[in-house]
């Protein structure tokens, strides 16, 4: 899970698992697999960032089981 936040400043947590793009429309958009579409604060580039370290951390969770 990934956390983001609103444009009226409320902050959500996503399954970056189901993230299926992210457009800048100016704002952020992010559309999921199920379809649902949510436009946040983030930039792409902090979205990116936040993707690839919460891979990182579960790459390393795993290798330690």
């Amino acid at each position: 899970m990934i956390k983001v936040t609103r444009l009226n400043g409320e902050p959500i947590y996503l399954n970056s698992n189901l993230i299926e793009f992210i457009e800048a429309t100016p704002d952020t958009m992010i559309t999921l697999t199920t379809g649902k579409k949510v436009i946040i604060k983030e930039n792409i580039e902090y979205v990116i960032e936040r993707i690839i370290e919460y891979n990182s951390k579960i790459s390393q969770y795993i290798s330690k089981v």
